[in-house]
Order: C-alpha cells, then sequence, then structure tokens
C-alpha cells in the first residue's frame, strides 16, 4: 500500500517517510486509480525467476513476503556452497508440495488463520516472514513433508548459528506452531511439550529529566513534537503517529489512544506545555486535508468495515492523521491516491541522531522516552496504579519493573560510605 507515491506537500514535510518503496515515481496523469502494470515493476527481476532447483516447478514464495527478502531467497547458491539438506543431508527436493497446494495458496492460508482471530498486523507481517525463513532454510521443501525434526532443526540453527535472543527464538516457535496447527491442522508430535527459551531479565534504559530535555533541544518542528508527546504522555511511537484528529481532546487535555497494543484503548494526558503547538499543527494538517480535497483526494484508510458502514468517512477531517506523511501513496485495495501517517523509521532514525548529537551514551530509543515517563512520575509519588493505567499495562507487575529504576524504595537508600 506504499509503493506509488503523489508529489510531496512542502507543509508538513518532516524529512523522508517511511522505506525507499514509498520514493518510487509517480504514474502519469492517472491520479486516481492505479496502473495495474506497475505491480510487477516494484518486484526484482531476481524474485521472478525460479531458483535452478526449482525451475518447471512451484517455486512462488508465500503471499505477503517483502520482495526484497523474495529477492535473496531465490539467489541460485554460491559456487562451492552445499547443496544438501540441512536436516537428512541429502539433495534438496525439486518437487513442489505434492498435493498440488501453491507456496504462494500456503501463505494466504496462514492470513486468513491470522486475520479470522483478528491478530494484529504486526503479528501477520511477523509470521508471514518465519515462514519465508523457514522455509529458505529447508529450500524450499514441502512444508507438508517436514515436521517436528525440521522445525526443531531450524530453531537450533537460530540459536547456536544466528544467536538471536530468546524472545526472538520463541517468536519464530509460535509461528511455526501457529502454522502447523492452524493450516495443515495436524500437532507436530514431540514439539509441543518442547520448552521455551528463557530470556533475560532486562532493567529498562531510563533517562533523566536533563537527557530528557536534551534530546528534545536537538529536534525541532513536528520530530520535536512526537517525541514530547511520547515523553508527557507516556505513549508508544505506534500510538503517537497512528493518532487521529478525532482523538485530541482540547477541553478535557486527554489524549484518546485507539487500538493499542493487544487491542485496548486507553486514555492519558495531554501535555500542557504541547496544548498550543499540537492546536497549530492540527490547523496546518486541516489545511493540507482541504488542499487534498480540491485536488480530487482526501481520503484515508479506516479500520476494519468503518468504510463500508461510513462512506464518507474516510473524507472527513476528524479521521485525519494527527501526523500525516508528505506524500501520498496509491492504495491498491481501493484504487484512491491517500495519505498515510508518519513512517516510523522516520522518527527511530531522528531519535537516534538526536541522542548522538546530545552526548548521551545510553542505548536510549524512541520507548525509552515512554521508559522515562513511567519512572519520573513514580519519583514524583504517584501510586503505580494510576501509571499502570495511563501505560496501559494489563498487570500491575508489569508496571513493577519501573520501581527498579527509579530513585526510590531501595534506590532511594543512602549509601553508608556517602
Amino acid at each position: 500500500m506504499r509503493d506509488l507515491q503523489a508529489p510531496p506537500s512542502s507543509e508538513l514535510a518532516p524529512g523522508p517517510v517511511g522505506p525507499s518503496s514509498r520514493d518510487a515515481p509517480e504514474p502519469p496523469p492517472q491520479r486516481q486509480r492505479v496502473a495495474g502494470s506497475a505491480r510487477l515493476s516494484l518486484v526484482p527481476l531476481e524474485a521472478r525467476t525460479p531458483p535452478p532447483w526449482m525451475r518447471g516447478k512451484d517455486w512462488t514464495l508465500p503471499v505477503g513476503m517483502p520482495p526484497q527478502a523474495a529477492g535473496s531467497a531465490l539467489r541460485p547458491p554460491l559456487t562451492g556452497a552445499t547443496t544438501t539438506d540441512p536436516v537428512t543431508g541429502s539433495a534438496p527436493a525439486l518437487e513442489g508440495p505434492s498435493s498440488g497446494v501453491s507456496l504462494a495458496l500456503m501463505g494466504q492460508q496462514l492470513r486468513e488463520a491470522i486475520r479470522r482471530r483478528h491478530y494484529s498486523v504486526r503479528t501477520e507481517h511477523s509470521y508471514l516472514a518465519w515462514l519465508g525463513r523457514f522455509l529458505r532454510f529447508h529450500r524450499m521443501r514441502d512444508p507438508a513433508q517436514m515436521g517436528a525434526v525440521e522445525v526443531q532443526a531450524y530453531l537450533t540453527h537460530l540459536a547456536l548459528r544466528d544467536k538471536v535472543s530468546a524472545s526472538t527464538q520463541n517468536q519464530a516457535f509460535s509461528a511455526l506452531l501457529f502454522f502447523y496447527r492452524r493450516v495443515f491442522k495436524r500437532e507436530l508430535e514431540g514439539l509441543a511439550d518442547t520448552p521455551r527459551a528463557k530470556g533475560p531479565v532486562r532493567l529498562p534504559v531510563v533517562l533523566s529529566r536533563e537527557e530528557v530535555h536534551a534530546i528534545l533541544g536537538q529536534l525541532s518542528g513536528t520530530l520535536r513534537l512526537i517525541a514530547s508527546l511520547m515523553y508527557g504522555s507516556g505513549l508508544r511511537l505506534h500510538e503517537c503517529l497512528q493518532a487521529r484528529v478525532k482523538d485530541v481532546d482540547f477541553s478535557r487535555r486527554a489524549f484518546l489512544v485507539r487500538d493499542g497494543k493487544g487491542q485496548k484503548d486507553r486514555e492519558t494526558m495531554l501535555p500542557l506545555s504541547q496544548v498550543d503547538t499540537l492546536r497549530q499543527y492540527i490547523e496546518k494538517a486541516r489545511r493540507l486535508h482541504d488542499r487534498d480535497l480540491v485536488a480530487g483526494n482526501g481520503s484515508v484508510i479506516l479500520p476494519d468495515a468503518l468504510a463500508r458502514k461510513y462512506p464518507r468517512a474516510a473524507w472527513e477531517f476528524g479521521w485525519q492523521w494527527v501526523f500525516p506523511a508528505s506524500r501520498m501513496y496509491a492504495n491498491r485495495e481501493n484504487g484512491l491516491f491517500q495519505r498515510y501517517h508518519l513512517h516510523e523509521t522516520v522518527m527511530q532514525r531522528a531519535v537516534r541522531d538526536a541522542v548522538r548529537a546530545a552526548g548521551i551514551a545510553k542505548a536510549a530509543t524512541c520507548h525509552s522516552l515512554r521508559h522515562s515517563f513511567a519512572t519520573h512520575l513514580l519519583e514524583a509519588g504517584y501510586d503505580i496504579r494510576t501509571i499502570q493505567e495511563l501505560l496501559g499495562h494489563k498487570d500491575v507487575s508489569t508496571t513493577m519493573i519501573y520501581t527498579h529504576v527509579a530513585n526510590t524504595g531501595p534506590r532511594g537508600v543512602k549509601s553508608p560510605l556517602d
């Protein structure tokens, strides 16, 4: 949905937006519908060419796999590289799925199984990516002919060769279990009782108030406003970027988070120091929306089936993004040029550069601003339950992690050396 771009807007242009696919040129004058021939041009040639061991067979990758991953997956093996199967030691299977079901169809079935359960889009992309990596590891063998032995071999490869973290290994484990249970409708014998990797207990990276202001001082414009809201309201990055105009209540100084982590809504405070700045920015967004309407565009993507229930809601200003992108994209589902919100990578790069420019040696990220929000409230004497509600944690034990980094409790004890 982000591969074709309309001409950029100069009013709300905080910098380059999104991945490189967003910089693809716009098709000539036809602005309202997507040119069908543009789809194939965005896929690398090597992703459309079968590898030597799959020529004449069904070599299609699962639906949803990025073209970049597809290109690296389908490259022929390097000269001198082994062509034996990592598990059996035999030559890789040249046959596609014996049932006649294509690998693309398997990916589509996995996608449908995830969407029936209303899992998040991030989970869908992650599970599809793990399925693609698992199949490439076993040289595109038929998943129906593989089982617990092959899954265990891949998990062992992740732990010993790739040295992934415990959380990454567990995520791959969950994705493959889900795939076999929901797509092939069978349990992997000897794998269901396999213990999960035990992850380390980490303390969050917390910034002092001086460090937070030093980072904010290195930012400007839209990026500074987003960082201020993440620290002042305790927002996750995607919660801040996915906010719509109707979610900001200036009269109550409230910021409504819709469909947050775990598909939960919550309400948090709006920093008083950012009210006027945010109000001015929303007025600029209104003028940008008005220009889009004059140009025959101005619609945004709506969640679930709201576009059918309220056909004109996509053009209403209340549903527009608080932080719209500077360029448009061509939505392949409805054929319209629409404007998405600012891409997360823009903010992540900006905060990383700001941390370096401020001379802070900590491994601080955007999420460190949310950690600092909770820690500073705890140090100010607010009770843990209030902080839990503001952060949207399901269990108070998750919020209790901040008691280990706040200057209260054991950390408030004065050392006898001092």
